[in-house]
């Protein structure tokens, strides 16, 4: 690579660059929030000393490269019970009121690694509900898919989770629900028969099943409105009449969009569709 390397990319350099991924890649950034988008790319080519050039070239002939991009551009962080406070608002609001069902369908949007998916599988235990449940984690990264579906972490990290959890007002110990080994931790079987994750990609996918309840947290922040716009009717199309989206204290619905959804938890905002 260049020994010369740049701070930062311009807004116009940003729209050429998504052309170019999209033309050759056909993945599609357009819809992103550019803001973001442009904090990412510019961290990319700081981090591994690359000037636009580089990366246009790396992203113009290594499929490789793209993959590894792709992973730094859209992987989001995060963690077991993340945001207490949300998880305890599910388990009050909205597991009371799928007790009488049948089947329940969770959806997982944007699972990244699939911490979340296994809190919400947890939760759903604890109330008896798991074995009536199905649990879809869908992510647009192949890579953190396949880390989910082992469902093996960091020991270091499930002290902070097991912090989490126990701010949710539950009713084991997290290590209830994983097996330690050496230098990892496993996510019980049991815990995960009832799981698939599979890729969808929020952007540009359609409605895949129906769905009692649909979590999006720290997603939507990465679209600009148009999308996260289009995602929203996603959303409203995929749940069942009277099931629950999700969405966290970081993102809400417009007031456009309130007519379609009963307000279940404002702060955390959770709703509910109306028919």
């Amino acid at each position: 690579m260049n020994d010369q390397t740049t701070d930062t990319i311009t807004y116009d350099q940003l729209t050429d660059l998504v052309d170019l991924i999209k033309n050759i890649h056909g993945f599609d950034f357009g819809d992103y929030s550019a803001a973001s988008l442009k904090r990412r790319v510019t961290r990319i080519m700081q981090l591994q000393r690359l000037t636009l050039f580089d990366l246009r070239t790396l992203l113009t002939n290594d499929n490789d490269y793209f993959e590894s991009f792709l992973i730094e551009v859209t992987v989001n962080v995060t963690e077991m019970f993340r945001d207490p406070h949300f998880f305890k608002s599910v388990a009050s609001n909205v597991i009371p009121y799928l007790k009488s069902y049948q089947r329940i369908k969770v959806w997982n949007a944007g699972c990244s690694t699939g911490e979340e998916l296994y809190s919400f599988a947890i939760l759903f235990s604890e109330e008896n509900l798991y074995e009536r449940c199905f649990f879809y984690g869908t992510d647009i990264n192949m890579d953190v898919l396949e880390y989910a579906r082992n469902g093996i972490y960091d020991p270091q990290k499930m002290k902070q989770y097991a912090e989490n959890y126990n701010k949710t007002s539950t009713k084991h110990t997290l290590s209830d629900y994983y097996t330690a080994k050496y230098d990892a931790v496993k996510i019980n079987h049991s815990l995960k028969k009832n799981v698939l994750f599979s890729v969808h990609n929020l952007a540009s996918d359609g409605v895949f099943n129906e769905f009692q309840v649909i979590s999006c947290r720290n997603v939507l922040i990465y679209f600009n409105l148009e999308l996260q716009k289009r995602v929203i009717e996603l959303f409203y199309n995929s749940l069942a009449n009277f099931g629950f989206l999700c969405l966290g204290s970081k993102e809400t619905l417009r007031s456009t969009e309130l007519g379609r959804f009963k307000t279940i938890d404002k702060k955390n905002n959770i709703y509910q569709k109306i028919a």
